[in-house]
């Protein structure tokens, strides 16, 4: 089992293939909004990328049905004194401080607590919007500077700058929109350490240069970040998990 991308109208439709001794090509979307295809060992996998090009209406249309059947996470959230939140890689005890009607509402990470400043404590809603605001503002200034520091390991290949956006991702840490030269990164991964973070924005840098995982584009990563592995185990291990 491999799993590849193709891009369609700006959006990233990811799929696995897998090998096996059939006679056609099956592609099938699974209620977990799996995308998969099989096929035998002998049809390349342009054609297979081809194919899933041409049903890419298809499968979103799919895959937008089983998103609105999935059921709901109900959060364990409280956003209470004491909750721990995680923020680059480490844990954080969240402090919650009532403020009056005249002070402004928001977070801040200060002295190694995050604090949370809010008029009612007890208006959840509001109290995760500001948390989930924090996070995204957050994100968007450290993978911005993640992107300028690790780009110049690339520009010399001929890789332009793609743009930023930063999304929430359901299975991907990033993707490299090719067309419209951008890239997307999980707004999760801020909860990554910085390290993690470097990595993904490279892998994605690359896939301008090899938009595939095939041995040349292996071959770039470890020579431009030999330690890729041990990075990307930390994300598998260590930041999935608490997602």
């Amino acid at each position: 089992m491999s799993e590849h991308h193709i891009e369609y109208d700006n959006q990233m439709i990811v799929f696995e293939v897998e090998r096996k001794n059939v006679k056609n090509v099956n592609l099938n979307i699974k209620p977990d909004m799996t995308v998969k295809v099989s096929a035998n060992e002998n049809v390349p996998l342009e054609f297979i990328e081809d194919l899933v090009r041409k049903k890419a209406p298809w499968v979103l249309k799919h895959v937008k049905g089983f998103a609105k059947v999935q059921p709901e996470r109900k959060s364990e959230r409280e956003y209470v004194s004491g909750e721990s939140y995680k923020y680059l890689g480490k844990q954080y005890r969240l402090r919650v401080k009532q403020v009056d009607e005249k002070s402004i509402e928001g977070v801040k990470y200060l002295r190694g607590f995050i604090h949370l400043y809010v008029q009612n404590p007890n208006d959840l809603n509001k109290k995760k919007r500001l948390i989930q605001e924090w996070y995204r503002e957050r994100a968007n200034k450290i993978f911005l500077e993640s992107l300028e520091k690790i780009y110049p390991k690339i520009q010399k290949y001929g890789v332009e700058k793609p743009t930023l956006q930063v999304r929430s991702m359901k299975a991907r840490w990033g993707s490299a929109l090719i067309d419209s030269s951008s890239i997307q990164i999980n707004s999760e991964l801020i909860k990554a350490p910085k390290p993690c973070i470097d990595y993904v924005i490279l892998h994605e840098l690359i896939h301008f240069k090899y938009n595939d995982h095939s041995k040349k584009f292996y071959e770039m990563l470890y020579a431009l970040m030999p330690d890729w592995e041990s990075r990307k185990e930390i994300l598998d291990e260590d930041v999935v998990k608490e997602l």
